[in-house]
């Protein structure tokens, strides 16, 4: 019989639930497997860093170029191996750039949905419990809450970033509804993935319309802001009608 379908279940931010993952449990690496991962820029500017590599080099050995079905906007994967489509930073002892796993990875049971208001600029988010059937975590003694998860696995400064990539997502859809032209879609994946060839082409004056930046770039080496100047760019670049 088919397994039924995953279950999400609403959680207040200091409402507990059960779960813990490890060696120990009998499903461990099994969420690793079957894999269609979806990386946000700093995702992707954390794992590139923990690799050494460079962005584009990154984007070409680790990522897959898809068009989002909803959005219409270039998005990128993480490319899979072996017929059972496992990560390719999965090991037996487990994931071997865990420092620098995707956000996904680490909201993991939880799905975290955020909100922006138009008026006000604040973002409210809600939490679910992703309850799988494949999943043995659950029903152990370890609890945690929404809150306590967020803190323990670091999402903070993941879910500021991407935050700010949602906001580029929403001007995106109402600005500029329906697909892309070719110049601004390849600007999308330039401002938003490709964030070293970014860099490069502002020093050297080689962006479009991006003079507007010049008062706010970032110190030497920071690279989080760098970042988000190409998205605060990538925004301009978007609503303009070239």
């Amino acid at each position: 019989m088919p397994e039924p379908e995953a279950e999400l279940v609403e959680l207040a931010q200091d409402q507990a639930f059960a779960f813990a993952c490890g060696p120990g449990v009998p499903c461990f690496n099994a969420c690793c497997r079957d894999l269609n991962q979806f990386l946000t820029p700093y995702d992707i500017l954390r794992l590139k860093n923990a690799l050494g590599l460079s962005s584009e080099r990154f984007l070409e050995d680790y990522t897959r170029a898809h068009t989002g079905p909803s959005t219409g906007l270039p998005v990128r994967t993480l490319v899979s191996r072996g017929p059972e489509r496992e990560c390719v930073f999965l090991t037996p002892e487990g994931c071997r750039v865990y420092g620098d796993r995707p956000s996904s990875c680490r909201t993991y049971p939880l799905v975290r949905m955020a909100s922006r208001n138009r008026a006000t600029g604040e973002t409210s988010e809600r939490w679910f419990l992703l309850q799988e059937a494949h999943c043995r975590g659950f029903g152990g003694e370890a609890l945690h809450t929404p809150a306590q998860w967020a803190a323990d696995q670091g999402l903070a400064t993941y879910n500021r970033r991407n935050d700010r990539f949602m906001e580029v997502i929403a001007a995106k859809n109402q600005e500029a509804p329906g697909p892309l032209s070719g110049e601004k879609e390849q600007d999308f994946v330039l401002a938003c993935y490709d964030l070293d060839r970014f860099a490069d082409l502002l020093a050297r004056g080689g962006l479009h319309r991006a003079e507007t930046l010049a008062s706010d770039l970032p110190a030497p080496g920071d690279e989080e802001g760098m970042l988000d100047l190409a998205l605060r760019w990538i925004i301009q670049r978007i609503a303009s009608p070239f």
